[in-house]
């Protein structure tokens, strides 16, 4: 393997065309912004290309498709050189085979796409560091394989994508590399941090345990930072990068910074680790006996997130790809609570 001071890059020309899956989302919105940014022709495919709209003003071509439909995803790939597979069914909750559907028979029926042009010089596969047995970690590195033994649909599919994805992974046919975020948080997001917002402001949420364990946060721009790194690097093929920022946060430091960000009072009461994983068992299997559609309050995915230290290692992705977060925690969730504050997500100081 190159070290980074050799490294061998691939210069993207005016004949290269990117393409980027779940655009309207979080990660690829963020990833197709940059790419034009940067100046490179950029392709979104969207299943509403009117919550795309914005994109298109950018110069990207927004193109209406599914990972479902072969047909869109073989018009979407015409002429594009480089992916970056940032779709993904997500939730914690569910029956597998819905998120099997998106993010394993999906996923396979846009590889199969995008080797049949003979054009593909990348793609970048968004994995996450979900993949990994739901423990504590202390310094988890690439090393440690997988776990086949996943704890929601998501999971488990995001393993079995990735599987995917490495298995079919040859340096002529489909050049690929993975890379595994932790929590990406940053604006766009709409999902996660409104719902702890939520809860802040209810004043219902508790920590579970002491607080003190470490969040695998990462910044939306670092990952992107990464990603294009993954692009330009013709010395990575086929590897797997954990990411996640510099510095790792505590869930209280976490929850604060969103209190604080938010005009809300930090959250100080808590809830035993060890009780919280027992009225999580006890949740899930009322909610599957009774077929309920949503998430309990507590189950294992939340456990994970909230409750165990999960510290990875990102010396590979240093040493390899030539990632360095940029982006301290203290300045993206600033950069963050702002923009919910300019799109009235929350109210701001003077409000």
């Amino acid at each position: 393997m190159a070290k980074c001071d050799e490294v061998e890059n691939m210069e993207l020309g005016a004949g290269d065309r990117i393409l980027v899956t779940g655009a309207t989302g979080m990660v690829g919105s963020h990833v197709a912004e940059r790419a034009r940014e940067l100046g490179h022709q950029t392709r979104a495919i969207v299943r509403n290309p009117e919550a795309a709209a914005w994109l298109a003003d950018l110069g990207v071509d927004v193109v209406q498709g599914d990972l479902t439909d072969a047909d869109s995803l073989a018009r979407a790939l015409a002429d594009v050189t480089v992916v970056v597979h940032c779709a993904a069914k997500v939730g914690d909750w569910g029956p597998v085979e819905d998120y099997r559907d998106v993010n394993v028979r999906g996923l396979e029926t846009l590889i199969d796409a995008a080797c049949a042009t003979g054009l593909l010089k990348r793609f970048v596969h968004m994995s996450s560091l979900g993949v990994y047995e739901a423990r504590d970690h202390h310094g988890t590195d690439e090393t440690e394989p997988p776990s086949r033994v996943g704890i929601d649909g998501y999971t488990l599919t995001k393993v079995e994508s990735e599987d995917l994805a490495v298995g079919r992974s040859d340096p002529e046919t489909f050049p690929l590399v993975v890379l595994r975020p932790g929590f990406v948080y940053g604006t766009r997001d709409r999902n996660v941090l409104p719902r702890l917002i939520e809860r802040l402001s209810s004043e219902k949420f508790k920590y579970l345990g002491t607080g003190e364990q470490l969040l695998n946060n990462v910044y939306i721009s670092n990952l992107v930072d990464a990603v294009f790194l993954a692009i330009s690097r013709d010395d990575v093929l086929g590897e797997v990068f954990n990411l996640t920022d510099a510095r790792l946060v505590s869930r209280r430091e976490f929850m604060s910074a969103i209190a604080k960000g938010a005009g809300l009072p930090e959250p100080t009461k808590s809830v035993p680790l060890g009780v919280a994983k027992v009225l999580a068992r006890v949740m899930e299997t009322t909610w599957k006996l009774l077929g309920k559609q949503e998430a309990p309050l507590l189950s294992a995915a939340r456990i994970k997130f909230l409750g165990l230290n999960l510290d990875f290692d990102i010396g590979k992705a240093r040493r390899e790809l030539g990632y360095e977060p940029e982006v301290d925690f203290s300045d993206g969730m600033a950069l963050t609570m702002q923009w919910y504050r300019e799109n009235g997500l929350i109210e701001s100081a003077d409000g």
